[in-house]
């Protein structure tokens, strides 16, 4: 890999304080744009935007869906906006090819389906632990990096907070649900205390030995309950994430609430669950706001 990639990684890490995840998408994406740049003879302190077309091309040529795409022509564009900034290059970057972002709407489980999840563990050790997480990530919409991060401080059984820690270690404060919070006195009376001889102290959930469990963890153990309750097979723990906000925003959440909920930087990212309460919010508008019972003349 190209030096001058590895010391904008580096500054990613130093000055932007971006977590070890989003350092290594962004390795993984800029990793091609240096073999693309090196096969070509192009230096990426001189390279036109323009010239960069191809690159996307080959992208979409192999398959790549449309998102994966964008994530990676929008790397290089952070990249050599960098090498802009710290004065190697003086080419803008604008013209890097950037598609235009889709707005895909995410699928939902309804209410039922997610509770019929949540609940689908058993009482033994193991059961408790799942329990306890299918519970966080539907009742208080964590991503599974915050899951995994969790420490047992992190979680104000009292107030009933979770503190999550996001993107960029961004944190925030996030409510749950009592059956969160009695999932969890349960999983630390009678789950974690058996897994494995020694349990890590700065970790909440933990594997069979006792160690902080890991993100393929937290997948293997949705996708096993999901299909024991006999879901889809596009269910994932992300897949409890969008039905917490959905079922917010049915509810008739406010959207900067879920918004803040969610640890979205932009609300345009939060919008996109309004659609499946188009119904709902229209009925709310029709029976509160005053011009919507005006009759029509």
């Amino acid at each position: 890999m190209d030096a001058r990639v590895t010391e904008f990684l580096e500054s990613l890490t130093l000055e932007r304080g971006a977590s070890r995840n989003t350092v290594l998408a962004y390795r993984n994406d800029l990793q091609e744009l240096s073999a693309f740049l090196a096969a070509h003879g192009l230096d990426p302190d001189t390279v036109a935007g323009e010239a960069l077309a191809p690159f996307a091309g080959a992208l979409i040529e192999r398959g790549l869906s449309h998102a994966t795409v964008r994530r990676r022509m929008a790397a290089a564009r952070a990249f050599l906006r960098h090498r802009a900034a710290i004065g190697a290059r003086t080419a803008g970057v604008r013209d890097v090819p950037l598609p235009s972002e889709r707005r895909r709407v995410p699928r939902a489980l309804t209410a039922e389906e997610a509770i019929a999840l949540v609940t689908a563990p058993d009482t033994a050790p193991l059961g408790l632990r799942d329990r306890v997480a299918l519970e966080l990530l539907y009742g208080a919409g964590l991503r599974v990096s915050e899951l995994t991060a969790l420490a047992p401080g992190d979680v104000d059984r009292e107030l009933g907070l979770v503190r999550a820690r996001g993107k960029g270690d961004a944190e925030r404060i996030v409510p749950c649900g009592r059956e969160a919070l009695a999932a969890l006195d349960r999983y630390l009376a009678r789950g974690r205390p058996f897994l494995g001889a020694h349990q890590q102290s700065d970790a909440l959930i933990v594997n069979v030995h006792g160690r902080r469990i890991s993100r393929q963890g937290i997948f293997e153990l949705v996708r096993g309950h999901a299909r024991r309750s006999c879901l889809p097979d596009w269910v994932g723990p992300h897949a409890l994430r969008h039905a917490f906000a959905t079922h917010l925003v049915e509810g008739g959440a406010d959207l900067r609430a879920v918004q803040e909920m969610l640890g979205h930087r932009r609300i345009a990212t939060t919008e996109i669950y309004t659609h499946v309460a188009g119904t709902h919010l229209r009925d709310t508008f029709h029976a509160a706001h005053p011009r919507a019972r005006v009759p029509v003349r």
